[in-house]
């Protein structure tokens, strides 16, 4: 049997660069939109991420280097997973992002976030809804991807989105979103997540990976250990972007 972190890289489609340090995972991924976004007419679907490195992403195509290269009035902004409830916590992807972004830069209704007010149960059915509503469906057609491009990374115990290892949200397969009552990692609040389906729906997935901190959960997929971002696949292609630091 082959090994998970041995699938990532040589399967059809996947593939692994290694760049100096964060800040040029970041430009790379912000390239590969830009690149993306001219090659593609009418509205573009990105699927975005919580993290340091994705923050890093985010300031920088706001910014003067990218700002003008990208087309704003056709970039639609989802997220693949979000804290919820009631608690200061809630909704901490939302608020990076339009942190990152301010105030003028995305034009009204295209930022799409996670619900966060009430039961995980409620938030997950309606952003399931508004998935089916951008795509027309609520099944997916392997052959018309559900985003353009989706950005994942990696936790440091092999969880990715907010799916996590041992739980049953990993496990999904019918489902696009998933209610998640019992996070796997501290803060231990209730969240939200696309799953694995939903998530590989794209021609496009870029894991965003960098620190020195992520080096072990790598080895673990090296390894062949059953780690949620070990299964996920993508219609298209799949890179993971490493810095220096995280490929050792």
């Amino acid at each position: 049997m082959a090994h998970a972190g041995a699938r990532l890289v040589s399967a059809p489609g996947a593939g692994r660069q290694v760049l100096p340090d964060a800040d040029e995972v970041a430009r790379e991924a912000a390239e590969r939109l830009v690149v993306l976004a001219g090659a593609k007419a009418g509205r573009i679907g990105i699927c975005l991420s919580g993290g340091s490195t994705p923050k890093l992403l985010y300031r920088l195509l706001a910014g003067p280097a990218f700002r003008s290269r990208l087309p704003w009035d056709r970039l639609h902004w989802f997220f693949g997973d979000e804290r919820v409830g009631d608690g200061p916590e809630a909704g901490s992807n939302r608020r990076m992002v339009e942190e990152a972004f301010g105030a003028d830069l995305v034009p009204p209704g295209h930022l799409h976030p996670i619900p966060t007010g009430g039961p995980p149960q409620a938030c997950a059915a309606a952003y399931a809804a508004e998935l089916a509503a951008w795509y027309g469906a609520d099944r997916l057609d392997p052959g018309r991807p559900l985003f353009d491009l989706v950005l994942l990374g990696l936790g440091e115990d092999g969880h990715t989105a907010s799916l996590f290892p041992g739980k049953p949200e990993a496990r999904e397969s019918g489902a696009w979103v998933v209610p998640v009552p019992e996070a796997g990692l501290a803060p231990f609040v209730p969240r939200v997540s696309l799953t694995l389906p939903a998530l590989g729906a794209t021609p496009l997935l870029l894991f965003l990976v960098t620190g020195a901190g992520k080096r072990a959960p790598l080895a673990r997929l090296a390894a062949g250990e059953d780690l949620p971002a070990g299964h996920v696949r993508a219609s298209g292609e799949m890179v993971w972007l490493l810095d220096a630091a995280a490929a050792g």
